[in-house]
């Protein structure tokens, strides 16, 4: 559990530098420039992510049960994990309206993610990494958005086709991550029956 552990606070300590010295950062950029920072700020938050597939994957079979979820919780998270893959391509095609009254897409769907997980895993190795990230997006978020209204800023809408792009990629997106990809990649199928 140590190295899940690691991996959790570099990889989410990294993505807290803005929230929690912001000041610092700017200084950083300032002095190493922005190329240099984002490769040491990649090459963290890769070593960081590495450690906790690593750790999670060691820690993941013997970890205690907290809980026995219900099975019926599989189709909720399943189902739950919808909306944050549209929230994650909101992140990145801009000007939707998803994006526009998100404000941070990719952030409000990582908290979905989790806290989907959350409900269906009871392990300990399983609360520790999804509660982790819930915990992180729900501050990282609440941190955005209060940094938008200082800004005053706001994010353009650019008509509704931008809408049904990001709609549609993340439905095809999510259905294939589901039926395909994480039985693949975790070797849990989230529409067993």
């Amino acid at each position: 559990m140590s190295f899940l552990i690691l991996g959790l606070v570099l990889f989410l300590g990294v993505h807290s530098v803005r929230i929690y010295a912001g000041g610092w950062r700017e200084a950083q950029i300032a002095r190493l420039g922005e190329m240099r920072w984002k490769g040491a700020y990649s090459l963290m938050s890769a070593t960081g992510l590495g450690l906790i597939i690593w750790g999670y994957g060691m820690a993941r079979a013997d970890s205690p049960v907290l809980w026995d979820a219900p099975s019926w919780t599989r189709h909720l998270a399943a189902t739950l994990t919808l909306p944050a893959f549209i929230l994650l391509v909101a992140a990145y095609i801009p000007g939707s309206r998803i994006k526009a009254a998100v404000g941070h897409p990719m952030v409000a769907g990582v908290k979905i993610w989790a806290l989907a997980h959350l409900l269906v895993n009871g392990r300990l190795a399983a609360v520790v990494l999804f509660g982790a990230f819930l915990l992180w997006a729900v501050v990282d978020f609440a941190a955005s958005r209060r940094r938008d209204r200082v800004a005053g800023r706001t994010y353009p809408v650019l008509g509704w086709s931008r809408d049904a792009l990001v709609v549609v990629a993340g439905l095809v997106a999510w259905a294939l991550f589901a039926f395909y990809g994480h039985p693949w990649l975790i070797g849990v199928a989230p529409f067993r029956v």
